[in-house]
């Protein structure tokens, strides 16, 4: 029992290093090395569980849409539509300072995808798509007949500023875009 237990330890040590190197250091130069150190993991031992690095990009973006999926669950156990949208606008300027240094996790994450010829980019914008799904769920429930323009609207809002906050590198552009974002909510 400890064995497989050990087991499944080291390999979410792996995928949580791998999303948080892919995130830090990009794709490319994020190496299997640099995943097996931060995980704390001997390097020959990775490929007992992941034999590529695309492999590990693979679960990586797998981890990105389960922690979406706990997002939206916590989200949808507030009361009403516009409160969630504005849980989910705090929460992004709650992590402003980490878009300062990095950008958008998965952003940033889906753009570097977009350069490569990679079968993984269709699986990245899966998740992508999940976040715009569920935002025009809210707005639809909220009442707008477009509410998928809005979706959209929103979340390419938060992708522009994730990369001025990163570019200007001033965590005070997310929190000022956070708060007209919010009142746009209220104005609906």
């Amino acid at each position: 029992m400890t064995n497989s237990v050990e087991k499944a330890g080291k390999r979410e040590r792996l995928v949580e290093a791998a999303v948080r190197e892919f995130y830090e250091r990009g794709i490319e130069k994020t190496t299997i090395a640099d995943i097996a150190r931060t995980a704390e993991v001997p390097v020959g031992n990775v490929y007992y569980y992941f034999k590529t690095k695309d492999q590990l990009l693979e679960a990586a973006i797998g981890a990105h849409a389960r922690g979406l999926d706990e997002l939206i669950s916590a989200l949808d156990a507030l009361s009403a539509p516009r409160e969630r949208l504005k849980a989910l606008i705090q929460g992004w300027v709650d992590e402003r300072e980490a878009a300062v240094r990095y950008g958008c996790p998965f952003g940033s994450l889906t753009a570097e995808l977009h350069k490569r010829p990679d079968p993984l980019e269709g699986r990245a914008a899966e998740v992508m798509r999940t976040l715009v799904d569920w935002a025009e769920r809210q707005f639809a429930e909220i009442g707008r007949a477009d509410a998928r323009e809005l979706a959209v609207a929103l979340i390419a809002s938060y992708q522009g500023i994730s990369v001025l906050t990163n570019t200007f590198r001033d965590p005070e552009l997310m929190a000022t875009e956070g708060r007209r974002l919010q009142g746009w909510i209220d104005s609906l």
